[in-house]
Protein backbone atom coordinates (compact mmCIF):
# COMPACT_ATOMS: atom_id res chain seq x y z
CA UNK A 1 0.00 0.00 0.00
CA UNK A 2 1.41 3.61 -0.51
CA UNK A 3 1.84 5.37 2.45
CA UNK A 4 0.52 8.97 1.89
CA UNK A 5 3.26 11.53 2.83
CA UNK A 6 5.36 8.63 4.79
CA UNK A 7 8.98 11.37 4.38
CA UNK A 8 6.83 13.86 6.57
CA UNK A 9 6.06 11.32 9.35
CA UNK A 10 9.07 9.47 9.31
CA UNK A 11 10.63 12.89 11.27
CA UNK A 12 7.76 13.59 13.88
CA UNK A 13 7.29 11.76 16.54
CA UNK A 14 4.30 9.58 17.44
CA UNK A 15 4.29 11.52 20.94
CA UNK A 16 3.01 14.92 19.34
CA UNK A 17 -0.02 13.80 19.13
CA UNK A 18 -0.75 11.65 21.98
CA UNK A 19 0.56 14.67 24.39
CA UNK A 20 -2.49 16.77 23.17
CA UNK A 21 -4.42 15.00 25.11
CA UNK A 22 -3.27 16.78 28.15
CA UNK A 23 -2.18 20.13 26.61
CA UNK A 24 -4.63 22.97 26.76
CA UNK A 25 -7.58 22.04 24.30
CA UNK A 26 -6.99 26.23 22.76
CA UNK A 27 -3.08 24.97 21.51
CA UNK A 28 -4.71 21.91 19.44
CA UNK A 29 -5.65 23.95 16.23
CA UNK A 30 -1.97 25.85 16.24
CA UNK A 31 0.85 23.06 17.61
CA UNK A 32 -0.90 19.73 16.76
CA UNK A 33 -3.46 19.99 14.02
CA UNK A 34 -0.75 19.73 11.04
CA UNK A 35 0.30 16.46 12.67
CA UNK A 36 -3.12 14.53 13.07
CA UNK A 37 -4.19 15.47 9.74
CA UNK A 38 -0.64 14.13 8.02
CA UNK A 39 -0.90 11.10 10.27
CA UNK A 40 -4.69 10.51 9.57
CA UNK A 41 -4.22 10.66 5.96
CA UNK A 42 -1.68 7.78 5.79
CA UNK A 43 -4.13 5.92 8.46
CA UNK A 44 -7.06 6.26 6.11
CA UNK A 45 -5.54 5.96 2.54
CA UNK A 46 -7.01 10.01 1.49
CA UNK A 47 -4.87 11.37 -0.89
CA UNK A 48 -5.63 14.52 -0.52
CA UNK A 49 -7.65 17.29 2.10
CA UNK A 50 -8.62 20.48 2.12
CA UNK A 51 -9.46 22.37 5.38
CA UNK A 52 -10.67 25.85 6.54
CA UNK A 53 -11.20 26.89 9.77
CA UNK A 54 -13.08 30.90 10.44
CA UNK A 55 -13.40 32.26 14.10
CA UNK A 56 -14.58 35.55 14.96
CA UNK A 57 -14.71 36.42 11.28
CA UNK A 58 -10.93 36.10 10.79
CA UNK A 59 -9.47 32.82 8.98
CA UNK A 60 -7.74 30.85 12.00
CA UNK A 61 -6.43 28.08 9.19
CA UNK A 62 -6.77 27.49 5.45
CA UNK A 63 -4.94 24.57 4.21
CA UNK A 64 -4.05 21.98 1.47
CA UNK A 65 -2.40 18.48 2.62
CA UNK A 66 -1.47 15.69 0.61
CA UNK A 67 -1.96 14.84 -2.74
CA UNK A 68 -4.18 15.60 -6.09
CA UNK A 69 -4.31 12.28 -7.41
CA UNK A 70 -2.36 8.78 -6.04
CA UNK A 71 1.02 8.45 -8.00
CA UNK A 72 1.61 11.79 -8.66
CA UNK A 73 3.47 14.77 -6.69
CA UNK A 74 0.91 17.14 -7.37
CA UNK A 75 0.48 18.57 -3.72
CA UNK A 76 -3.47 20.35 -2.56
CA UNK A 77 -3.73 23.70 -2.12
CA UNK A 78 -6.41 26.34 -0.81
CA UNK A 79 -7.29 26.95 -4.43
CA UNK A 80 -7.42 22.91 -5.45
CA UNK A 81 -10.89 22.06 -6.13
CA UNK A 82 -12.88 19.34 -5.01
CA UNK A 83 -16.47 17.97 -5.39
CA UNK A 84 -18.42 18.74 -3.01
CA UNK A 85 -21.56 17.06 -3.27
CA UNK A 86 -24.81 17.65 -1.08
CA UNK A 87 -23.19 20.80 0.15
CA UNK A 88 -24.38 22.54 -2.97
CA UNK A 89 -27.98 22.00 -1.91
CA UNK A 90 -27.37 24.83 0.97
CA UNK A 91 -25.99 27.10 -1.87
CA UNK A 92 -29.47 26.38 -3.66
CA UNK A 93 -31.54 26.63 -0.80
CA UNK A 94 -29.96 29.97 0.09
CA UNK A 95 -30.38 31.31 -3.60
CA UNK A 96 -34.40 30.48 -2.77
CA UNK A 97 -34.38 32.50 0.01
CA UNK A 98 -32.52 35.60 -1.16
CA UNK A 99 -34.98 35.45 -4.12
CA UNK A 100 -37.76 35.55 -1.35
CA UNK A 101 -36.39 38.30 0.14
CA UNK A 102 -36.33 40.30 -3.10
CA UNK A 103 -39.86 39.19 -3.18
CA UNK A 104 -39.56 37.42 -5.83
CA UNK A 105 -40.83 34.18 -5.05
CA UNK A 106 -42.67 32.90 -1.70
CA UNK A 107 -40.74 29.71 0.07
CA UNK A 108 -44.64 28.83 1.12
CA UNK A 109 -46.18 29.08 -2.27
CA UNK A 110 -46.91 26.13 -4.34
CA UNK A 111 -44.16 24.56 -6.62
CA UNK A 112 -47.04 24.44 -9.39
CA UNK A 113 -47.05 28.28 -9.22
CA UNK A 114 -43.33 28.54 -10.36
CA UNK A 115 -43.69 24.98 -12.19
CA UNK A 116 -47.48 24.26 -13.09
CA UNK A 117 -46.60 21.11 -15.00
CA UNK A 118 -45.19 19.67 -11.33
CA UNK A 119 -47.14 16.38 -10.45
CA UNK A 120 -46.30 13.57 -8.13
CA UNK A 121 -47.69 10.12 -7.66
CA UNK A 122 -49.69 11.12 -4.42
CA UNK A 123 -51.93 13.39 -6.06
CA UNK A 124 -52.91 15.86 -3.37
CA UNK A 125 -48.99 16.12 -2.31
CA UNK A 126 -48.02 16.94 -6.14
CA UNK A 127 -51.44 19.85 -5.69
CA UNK A 128 -50.29 21.17 -2.26
CA UNK A 129 -46.23 21.22 -2.11
CA UNK A 130 -44.62 24.47 -1.68
CA UNK A 131 -40.88 25.10 -2.14
CA UNK A 132 -40.31 24.95 1.36
CA UNK A 133 -41.36 21.11 1.19
CA UNK A 134 -38.53 20.34 -1.43
CA UNK A 135 -36.06 22.30 0.78
CA UNK A 136 -36.66 20.29 3.96
CA UNK A 137 -37.46 16.91 2.64
CA UNK A 138 -40.77 16.02 3.29
CA UNK A 139 -42.62 14.81 0.57
CA UNK A 140 -42.64 11.20 1.38
CA UNK A 141 -40.40 9.85 0.22
CA UNK A 142 -37.89 7.30 1.82
CA UNK A 143 -33.85 8.77 1.71
CA UNK A 144 -32.35 8.45 -1.49
CA UNK A 145 -35.14 7.15 -3.49
CA UNK A 146 -34.74 7.46 -6.99
CA UNK A 147 -31.52 7.96 -6.97
CA UNK A 148 -30.27 4.87 -8.78
CA UNK A 149 -32.02 6.81 -11.95
CA UNK A 150 -31.60 10.08 -11.25
CA UNK A 151 -27.97 9.55 -10.00
CA UNK A 152 -24.98 9.80 -12.85
CA UNK A 153 -27.11 9.22 -15.70
CA UNK A 154 -27.69 11.14 -19.14
CA UNK A 155 -31.19 12.42 -18.05
CA UNK A 156 -32.22 15.90 -18.52
CA UNK A 157 -33.27 18.09 -15.15
CA UNK A 158 -37.24 18.06 -16.88
CA UNK A 159 -36.47 14.44 -17.27
CA UNK A 160 -35.88 14.12 -13.33
CA UNK A 161 -39.36 16.12 -12.22
CA UNK A 162 -41.13 14.23 -14.53
CA UNK A 163 -39.46 10.88 -13.29
CA UNK A 164 -40.02 12.11 -9.84
CA UNK A 165 -43.31 12.28 -10.42
CA UNK A 166 -43.54 9.08 -10.60
CA UNK A 167 -42.11 7.25 -7.91
CA UNK A 168 -44.68 6.36 -5.51
CA UNK A 169 -44.02 7.07 -1.78
CA UNK A 170 -44.24 5.12 0.77
CA UNK A 171 -45.18 7.65 3.33
CA UNK A 172 -47.77 10.06 3.55
CA UNK A 173 -47.12 13.51 2.91
CA UNK A 174 -45.55 15.41 5.24
CA UNK A 175 -45.42 12.73 7.74
CA UNK A 176 -41.94 11.47 7.43
CA UNK A 177 -38.74 12.95 6.89
CA UNK A 178 -36.64 11.26 3.64
CA UNK A 179 -33.89 12.67 2.08
CA UNK A 180 -34.78 13.22 -1.78
CA UNK A 181 -32.05 14.80 -4.33
CA UNK A 182 -34.51 15.18 -7.32
CA UNK A 183 -36.69 17.68 -4.90
CA UNK A 184 -34.17 19.80 -4.88
CA UNK A 185 -33.01 19.92 -8.28
CA UNK A 186 -36.94 20.71 -8.94
CA UNK A 187 -36.30 23.59 -6.14
CA UNK A 188 -33.32 24.57 -8.24
CA UNK A 189 -35.15 24.94 -11.67
CA UNK A 190 -37.66 27.43 -9.92
CA UNK A 191 -35.02 29.72 -9.87
CA UNK A 192 -35.11 30.29 -13.98
CA UNK A 193 -39.06 30.43 -13.64
CA UNK A 194 -38.66 33.51 -11.11
CA UNK A 195 -35.53 35.48 -13.05
CA UNK A 196 -36.68 35.66 -16.47
CA UNK A 197 -34.88 32.37 -17.43
CA UNK A 198 -31.61 32.49 -15.30
CA UNK A 199 -30.55 28.77 -15.27
CA UNK A 200 -29.74 27.81 -11.31
CA UNK A 201 -26.11 27.52 -12.29
CA UNK A 202 -26.11 31.34 -13.84
CA UNK A 203 -27.86 33.02 -10.72
CA UNK A 204 -25.58 30.88 -8.14
CA UNK A 205 -22.23 32.48 -10.54
CA UNK A 206 -24.08 36.03 -10.19
CA UNK A 207 -25.99 36.16 -6.65
CA UNK A 208 -23.17 34.38 -4.60
CA UNK A 209 -20.18 33.36 -6.17
CA UNK A 210 -19.37 36.41 -8.08
CA UNK A 211 -20.10 39.62 -5.04
CA UNK A 212 -18.21 36.61 -2.10
CA UNK A 213 -15.38 36.23 -4.54
CA UNK A 214 -15.62 32.93 -4.99
CA UNK A 215 -13.94 32.93 -8.45
CA UNK A 216 -12.59 29.41 -7.98
CA UNK A 217 -15.60 27.60 -7.73
CA UNK A 218 -17.87 25.85 -10.07
CA UNK A 219 -21.57 25.24 -10.58
CA UNK A 220 -21.22 22.34 -13.04
CA UNK A 221 -19.31 18.88 -13.27
CA UNK A 222 -18.73 18.97 -16.71
CA UNK A 223 -16.14 22.18 -16.33
CA UNK A 224 -14.22 19.80 -13.12
CA UNK A 225 -11.92 17.82 -15.57
CA UNK A 226 -11.08 21.20 -17.54
CA UNK A 227 -9.88 23.04 -14.80
CA UNK A 228 -6.10 23.00 -13.88
CA UNK A 229 -5.87 23.19 -10.41
CA UNK A 230 -8.10 20.21 -9.20
CA UNK A 231 -8.19 16.87 -7.71
CA UNK A 232 -9.13 13.34 -9.06
CA UNK A 233 -11.91 11.43 -7.17
CA UNK A 234 -11.00 7.91 -5.26
CA UNK A 235 -12.66 5.11 -4.26
CA UNK A 236 -11.33 1.52 -3.19
CA UNK A 237 -11.68 -1.05 -6.09
CA UNK A 238 -10.81 -4.75 -4.51
CA UNK A 239 -9.07 -3.48 -1.73
CA UNK A 240 -6.80 -1.01 -3.77
CA UNK A 241 -7.71 3.09 -3.67
CA UNK A 242 -7.69 3.57 -7.46
CA UNK A 243 -8.95 6.75 -9.05
CA UNK A 244 -12.22 6.97 -10.90
CA UNK A 245 -14.26 9.10 -13.30
CA UNK A 246 -15.75 11.93 -12.60
CA UNK A 247 -19.57 11.59 -11.83
CA UNK A 248 -21.69 13.74 -13.92
CA UNK A 249 -24.57 15.63 -11.80
CA UNK A 250 -25.20 18.31 -14.36
CA UNK A 251 -28.76 16.86 -14.10
CA UNK A 252 -29.16 17.21 -10.67
CA UNK A 253 -27.08 20.05 -10.08
CA UNK A 254 -28.97 21.92 -7.62
CA UNK A 255 -28.52 19.08 -5.30
CA UNK A 256 -25.21 18.10 -5.43
CA UNK A 257 -22.96 19.70 -8.42
CA UNK A 258 -21.08 22.60 -7.18
CA UNK A 259 -17.03 22.11 -6.80
CA UNK A 260 -15.00 24.88 -4.59
CA UNK A 261 -11.92 24.93 -3.05
CA UNK A 262 -11.01 25.65 1.06
CA UNK A 263 -9.98 29.36 -0.05
CA UNK A 264 -13.24 29.74 -1.57
CA UNK A 265 -15.42 28.13 1.02
CA UNK A 266 -13.71 30.28 3.67
CA UNK A 267 -15.56 33.21 2.16
CA UNK A 268 -18.56 31.62 1.72
CA UNK A 269 -18.48 30.43 5.48
CA UNK A 270 -17.05 34.03 6.60
CA UNK A 271 -20.60 35.45 4.58
CA UNK A 272 -22.82 32.84 6.37
CA UNK A 273 -21.52 33.66 10.36
CA UNK A 274 -21.54 37.47 9.60
CA UNK A 275 -25.19 38.00 8.28
CA UNK A 276 -24.46 37.95 4.71
CA UNK A 277 -22.09 40.52 5.01
CA UNK A 278 -18.60 41.30 3.30
CA UNK A 279 -16.91 44.42 4.56
CA UNK A 280 -20.09 46.54 4.94
CA UNK A 281 -21.39 45.05 1.83
CA UNK A 282 -24.87 42.93 2.38
CA UNK A 283 -24.25 39.76 0.40
CA UNK A 284 -27.19 37.55 1.61
CA UNK A 285 -29.75 39.00 2.99
CA UNK A 286 -30.13 38.20 7.03
CA UNK A 287 -33.63 37.37 6.52
CA UNK A 288 -32.52 34.31 4.19
CA UNK A 289 -29.82 32.94 5.93
CA UNK A 290 -32.01 32.85 9.42
CA UNK A 291 -34.38 31.38 7.01
CA UNK A 292 -32.62 28.53 6.30
CA UNK A 293 -31.47 27.99 9.65
CA UNK A 294 -34.96 27.40 11.06
CA UNK A 295 -35.48 23.48 12.04
CA UNK A 296 -38.39 22.19 9.89
CA UNK A 297 -38.47 18.72 10.52
CA UNK A 298 -36.85 15.99 12.84
CA UNK A 299 -34.69 13.76 11.03
CA UNK A 300 -33.81 11.08 14.54
CA UNK A 301 -31.45 10.54 16.82
CA UNK A 302 -27.19 11.56 16.70
CA UNK A 303 -25.05 9.35 18.81
CA UNK A 304 -21.79 10.75 20.07
CA UNK A 305 -18.56 8.98 20.89
CA UNK A 306 -18.92 11.02 24.04
CA UNK A 307 -22.24 9.13 25.06
CA UNK A 308 -24.61 11.92 24.53
CA UNK A 309 -27.94 11.40 22.36
CA UNK A 310 -28.98 14.97 20.45
CA UNK A 311 -31.69 15.15 17.99
CA UNK A 312 -31.29 16.18 14.54
CA UNK A 313 -33.31 18.48 12.66
CA UNK A 314 -33.35 19.57 9.20
CA UNK A 315 -33.49 23.30 8.06
CA UNK A 316 -33.69 24.35 4.24
CA UNK A 317 -30.56 22.70 2.97
CA UNK A 318 -28.76 22.23 6.47
CA UNK A 319 -29.19 19.74 9.35
CA UNK A 320 -29.11 21.72 12.51
CA UNK A 321 -28.59 19.86 16.24
CA UNK A 322 -27.52 20.87 19.44
CA UNK A 323 -23.57 19.44 20.52
CA UNK A 324 -22.34 20.60 24.26
CA UNK A 325 -24.80 23.40 24.61
CA UNK A 326 -23.87 24.61 21.08
CA UNK A 327 -26.68 24.94 18.08
CA UNK A 328 -24.61 23.28 14.99
CA UNK A 329 -25.91 23.83 11.72
CA UNK A 330 -24.37 21.49 9.55
CA UNK A 331 -24.07 19.30 5.97
CA UNK A 332 -22.29 16.92 4.65
CA UNK A 333 -20.84 15.88 0.63
CA UNK A 334 -20.60 12.70 -0.82
CA UNK A 335 -20.41 12.29 -4.25
CA UNK A 336 -18.19 9.33 -6.64
CA UNK A 337 -14.51 9.92 -5.36
CA UNK A 338 -15.16 12.77 -2.68
CA UNK A 339 -16.40 13.31 0.58
CA UNK A 340 -16.98 16.70 2.56
CA UNK A 341 -18.29 18.27 5.33
CA UNK A 342 -19.39 22.23 6.38
CA UNK A 343 -20.08 22.89 10.18
CA UNK A 344 -21.30 26.51 11.58
CA UNK A 345 -21.48 26.82 15.10
CA UNK A 346 -23.35 30.55 14.63
CA UNK A 347 -22.97 31.57 18.32
CA UNK A 348 -19.56 30.78 18.19
CA UNK A 349 -19.23 32.65 15.21
CA UNK A 350 -17.36 29.14 14.21
CA UNK A 351 -16.76 27.60 10.93
CA UNK A 352 -15.67 24.56 9.64
CA UNK A 353 -14.78 22.99 6.14
CA UNK A 354 -13.31 19.89 5.14
CA UNK A 355 -12.67 18.58 1.26
CA UNK A 356 -11.63 14.97 0.82
CA UNK A 357 -11.08 13.27 -3.06
CA UNK A 358 -12.42 9.78 -1.43
CA UNK A 359 -15.66 8.72 -0.38
CA UNK A 360 -13.82 5.99 1.52
CA UNK A 361 -13.75 7.50 4.91
CA UNK A 362 -15.25 8.90 7.68
CA UNK A 363 -12.30 10.76 8.31
CA UNK A 364 -13.81 14.18 7.47
CA UNK A 365 -16.49 13.76 9.68
CA UNK A 366 -14.03 12.73 12.88
CA UNK A 367 -11.95 15.60 12.02
CA UNK A 368 -14.94 17.83 12.68
CA UNK A 369 -15.54 16.94 15.68
CA UNK A 370 -12.00 17.16 16.89
CA UNK A 371 -11.66 21.11 16.04
CA UNK A 372 -15.03 21.22 17.05
CA UNK A 373 -14.21 19.79 20.95
CA UNK A 374 -10.86 21.62 20.59
CA UNK A 375 -12.83 25.34 20.51
CA UNK A 376 -15.42 23.83 22.83
CA UNK A 377 -12.71 23.18 25.58
CA UNK A 378 -13.43 19.13 25.68
CA UNK A 379 -11.61 16.48 26.54
CA UNK A 380 -9.67 14.86 23.46
CA UNK A 381 -10.67 11.61 22.47
CA UNK A 382 -9.32 10.68 18.93
CA UNK A 383 -11.52 10.42 16.99
CA UNK A 384 -10.02 9.40 13.44
CA UNK A 385 -8.33 6.39 15.70
CA UNK A 386 -11.91 5.52 17.00
CA UNK A 387 -13.69 5.82 14.09
CA UNK A 388 -10.77 4.11 11.49
CA UNK A 389 -11.11 1.02 14.35
CA UNK A 390 -14.59 0.71 13.32
CA UNK A 391 -14.28 1.59 9.79
CA UNK A 392 -11.69 -1.15 9.04
CA UNK A 393 -14.27 -3.56 10.70
CA UNK A 394 -16.54 -2.72 8.87
CA UNK A 395 -14.82 -3.03 5.44
CA UNK A 396 -13.39 -6.25 6.68
CA UNK A 397 -17.19 -7.86 7.00
CA UNK A 398 -18.06 -6.61 3.80
CA UNK A 399 -14.61 -8.24 2.42
CA UNK A 400 -15.47 -10.98 3.42
CA UNK A 401 -19.01 -11.62 2.36
CA UNK A 402 -17.76 -10.69 -1.07
CA UNK A 403 -14.73 -13.26 -1.19
CA UNK A 404 -17.39 -16.31 -0.02
CA UNK A 405 -19.55 -14.93 -3.74
CA UNK A 406 -16.09 -14.36 -5.36
CA UNK A 407 -15.22 -18.14 -3.87
CA UNK A 408 -19.27 -20.03 -5.10
CA UNK A 409 -18.37 -18.26 -8.80
CA UNK A 410 -15.27 -19.95 -9.09
CA UNK A 411 -16.61 -23.31 -8.23
CA UNK A 412 -18.14 -22.98 -12.06
CA UNK A 413 -21.76 -23.30 -10.69
CA UNK A 414 -24.33 -23.71 -13.92
CA UNK A 415 -27.37 -21.46 -14.29
CA UNK A 416 -30.86 -23.27 -14.06
CA UNK A 417 -31.16 -21.90 -17.46
CA UNK A 418 -29.34 -21.90 -20.57
CA UNK A 419 -27.70 -18.39 -20.82
CA UNK A 420 -29.01 -17.40 -23.53
CA UNK A 421 -32.77 -17.49 -21.75
CA UNK A 422 -31.77 -14.54 -19.36
CA UNK A 423 -30.64 -12.10 -22.59
CA UNK A 424 -33.20 -9.48 -23.65
CA UNK A 425 -34.45 -6.25 -22.92
CA UNK A 426 -35.95 -5.67 -19.42
CA UNK A 427 -37.82 -2.45 -18.43
CA UNK A 428 -38.83 -0.80 -15.32
CA UNK A 429 -41.45 1.68 -14.74
CA UNK A 430 -39.71 4.35 -13.28
CA UNK A 431 -35.89 3.82 -14.76
CA UNK A 432 -36.45 3.01 -18.65
CA UNK A 433 -35.01 -0.07 -20.11
CA UNK A 434 -32.36 -2.33 -19.55
CA UNK A 435 -30.69 -5.22 -21.45
CA UNK A 436 -29.10 -8.16 -20.80
CA UNK A 437 -26.61 -10.02 -23.03
CA UNK A 438 -23.29 -12.49 -23.03
CA UNK A 439 -20.29 -10.50 -22.87
CA UNK A 440 -16.74 -12.13 -21.97
CA UNK A 441 -16.38 -15.46 -21.34
CA UNK A 442 -20.20 -15.89 -21.97
CA UNK A 443 -20.65 -13.73 -18.56
CA UNK A 444 -23.65 -12.31 -18.99
CA UNK A 445 -23.29 -8.17 -19.38
CA UNK A 446 -26.21 -5.82 -18.48
CA UNK A 447 -26.17 -2.04 -19.99
CA UNK A 448 -28.62 0.51 -18.92
CA UNK A 449 -30.23 2.93 -20.75
CA UNK A 450 -29.48 5.76 -18.78
CA UNK A 451 -26.07 4.78 -17.66
CA UNK A 452 -24.82 4.87 -21.31
CA UNK A 453 -20.72 4.18 -20.04
CA UNK A 454 -21.67 1.78 -17.50
CA UNK A 455 -22.24 -2.03 -17.42
CA UNK A 456 -22.60 -4.57 -15.26
CA UNK A 457 -20.81 -8.42 -15.28
CA UNK A 458 -23.06 -10.69 -14.14
CA UNK A 459 -21.21 -14.13 -12.92
CA UNK A 460 -23.35 -17.24 -12.41
CA UNK A 461 -23.65 -18.67 -8.18
CA UNK A 462 -26.34 -21.53 -9.67
CA UNK A 463 -29.85 -21.33 -10.02
CA UNK A 464 -31.03 -18.21 -11.03
CA UNK A 465 -28.46 -16.06 -9.15
CA UNK A 466 -25.64 -13.96 -10.16
CA UNK A 467 -22.64 -12.01 -8.82
CA UNK A 468 -22.95 -8.74 -10.29
CA UNK A 469 -19.87 -6.22 -10.45
CA UNK A 470 -20.24 -2.89 -12.06
CA UNK A 471 -17.98 -1.34 -13.93
CA UNK A 472 -18.96 2.10 -12.05
CA UNK A 473 -17.49 0.62 -8.13
CA UNK A 474 -19.00 3.40 -6.14
CA UNK A 475 -22.24 1.56 -7.13
CA UNK A 476 -21.02 -1.51 -5.48
CA UNK A 477 -21.69 -5.08 -5.89
CA UNK A 478 -24.38 -7.17 -5.32
CA UNK A 479 -26.49 -10.43 -6.01
CA UNK A 480 -29.16 -10.39 -8.63
CA UNK A 481 -32.10 -12.87 -8.31
CA UNK A 482 -33.99 -13.51 -11.49
CA UNK A 483 -37.73 -14.83 -11.10
CA UNK A 484 -38.69 -17.58 -13.36
CA UNK A 485 -42.13 -18.27 -14.58
CA UNK A 486 -42.91 -21.51 -16.44
CA UNK A 487 -39.77 -21.91 -17.29
CA UNK A 488 -39.13 -18.84 -18.48
CA UNK A 489 -37.38 -15.86 -17.07
CA UNK A 490 -39.87 -13.45 -16.12
CA UNK A 491 -38.05 -10.17 -14.34
CA UNK A 492 -34.63 -9.89 -12.59
CA UNK A 493 -34.04 -7.38 -8.90
CA UNK A 494 -31.49 -4.89 -9.58
CA UNK A 495 -29.59 -3.41 -6.11
CA UNK A 496 -27.11 -1.08 -5.84
CA UNK A 497 -24.88 0.14 -3.25
CA UNK A 498 -26.80 1.94 -0.54
CA UNK A 499 -24.45 4.87 -0.80
CA UNK A 500 -26.56 5.31 -3.93
CA UNK A 501 -30.08 4.53 -3.67
CA UNK A 502 -31.31 2.11 -1.16
CA UNK A 503 -34.18 -0.23 -2.18
CA UNK A 504 -34.11 -2.80 -5.68
CA UNK A 505 -35.91 -2.26 -8.79
CA UNK A 506 -37.51 -5.02 -10.41
CA UNK A 507 -36.83 -5.08 -14.22
CA UNK A 508 -39.55 -7.11 -16.40
CA UNK A 509 -38.10 -8.95 -19.42
CA UNK A 510 -40.05 -8.21 -22.98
Amino acid sequence: MKKILLLLLISISFSTITQAQHADRSKFIKDSLDFYISRALTNWRVPGVAVCIVKDNKIVLVKGYGIKELGLPNPVDVNTLFMIGSNTKAFTATALAMLQSNNKLSLDEKVTKYIPEFKLENKFAGQEATVRDLLCHRLGFQTFQGDFTFYNTNLTRQQVIAKLGELKAPYAFRTKWGYTNAAFLTAGEIIPRVTGGKSWEAYIKEAIFAPLGMTNSLTLTKDLPKSLNRTVPHTLIDGRLSAIPYCQLDGLAPAGAISSTANDMSKWVLALLNNGKVGNRQVIPQAAIQATREPQDIVGSQYHLTGENNFELYGLGWFIQDYANHRLVMHDGGVSGYLSSVTLSPQDNLGIVILTNTDQNVFYDALRWEILDAYFGRNYRNYSDNMLKEYKADVSTQQAADKKLRDSVLLNLRPALPANAYTGKYTNSIYGSMTVSQGENNDLEMRFEHHPTMFAKLQPLGGNRFYVTFSDPTLGKAVFPFTVLNGKVSSVKVKVADFVEFDPYEFKKE
